[in-house]
């Protein structure tokens, strides 16, 4: 007696699928062709975010730009495949992602098998190489998500052509990123670093001419330190040295013994000074001063000049020889 075993033609049979898997290097083909351009607009991009306060509008340009990479990156890899079946990178090499049964994986379980790749990279990337011995060809997150990459027919639509265009886009786009790092960033900070030096070297110097005068030569002394006052400070300069002339001047010497730079931009910066002084000139007469200031200054033309003085501790005077 013989028994024959009769299988439904609607089971589906695993193992040997209509629709072969994939291999490996297409898949790292497509996967490449999907990502790559986006990851290169946005490694491109990243060092505008140098960019300082005053460089506001690159700041938002690299949010914009950034956001409209990543809706095209998600729309490739999760909306397109939901709707019509296949990425761009699927398209050109002909390959489709399909749940062990054969239909489609839908849009959530797309998203989860991107998000599951996680575990292929931290695994030390083993699971992107599993596919290489798997004999269904599947990575760590196929077998979370029970999908398989399998070979489909290509888009009637010249996807080479069509391909090449996207990355020529990103291509031009990064390289305008590149470019516009350079002038909008890299040069911003370059030219931070010089003011941070000029304002290192020739702050302390401008505040010690600012305060130091002698009473033989107090009217040549009072229009050089205005001088180094901008047209906002300048005033209020003036009328402390009324004051000064009102009160009976004496000789005022200063030196800055030591000084950090608080702020720095291209055009403005703010100092903190430790000065010390003598007041006088006869021995028996002669007063030491010690102070400490902020100061704020301005670029105007290409010469740094006080915006503000603030004394923040009061000037301490000790008469010679106590």
């Amino acid at each position: 007696m013989t028994a024959i075993l009769n299988l439904a033609s609607d089971t589906p049979v695993l193992d040997n699928p209509a629709e072969p898997v994939a291999a490996w290097h297409t898949r790292v083909a497509a996967f490449a062709v999907d990502v790559l351009p986006g990851v290169a607009v946005l490694a491109t991009t990243a060092p505008w975010l140098l960019a300082g306060p005053e460089l506001g509008c690159v700041w938002w340009t690299f949010v914009v730009v950034t956001g409209l990479a990543v809706v095209v990156l998600a729309g490739n890899r999760w909306l397109l495949p939901s709707i019509h079946d296949w990425t761009l990178g699927r398209a050109l090499v002909g390959i489709r992602i399909v749940r062990r049964d054969g239909r489609p994986p839908g849009f959530g379980r797309l998203l989860l098998r991107d998000l599951a790749h996680l575990l292929d990279t931290a695994a030390l990337f083993v699971g992107w190489l599993w596919p290489l011995w798997d004999r269904r060809r599947r990575t760590f997150a196929d077998l979370v998500l029970r999908t398989e990459v399998r070979l489909a027919t290509r888009p009637d639509r010249d996807m080479r052509r069509f391909t090449a265009k996207v990355l020529v886009a990103a291509v031009v786009v990064s390289a305008l990123s590149v470019g516009l790092s350079y002038l909008l960033v890299y040069r911003h900070e370059q030219a931070v670093d010089e003011a941070r030096a000029q304002v290192t070297e020739e702050g302390p110097r401008i505040v010690e001419q600012m305060l130091s005068y002698d009473v033989d030569t107090l009217n040549d002394d009072f229009t050089r330190a205005q001088s180094l006052a901008t047209d906002n400070y300048r005033p209020q300069l003036v009328a402390h040295q009324e004051a000064v002339r009102k009160f009976g001047a004496s000789t005022n010497e200063y030196w800055a013994v030591n000084s950090a730079v608080l702020f720095v931009s291209k055009d403005e910066a703010a100092m903190l000074l430790a000065m010390q002084g003598q007041r006088g000139t006869k021995v028996e007469e002669l007063k030491f001063i010690t102070a400490t200031v902020r100061v704020d200054f301005d670029r105007v033309g290409d010469n740094w000049r006080v915006n503000n003085l603030t004394v923040l501790k009061a000037p301490l005077m000790q008469a010679a020889g106590q």
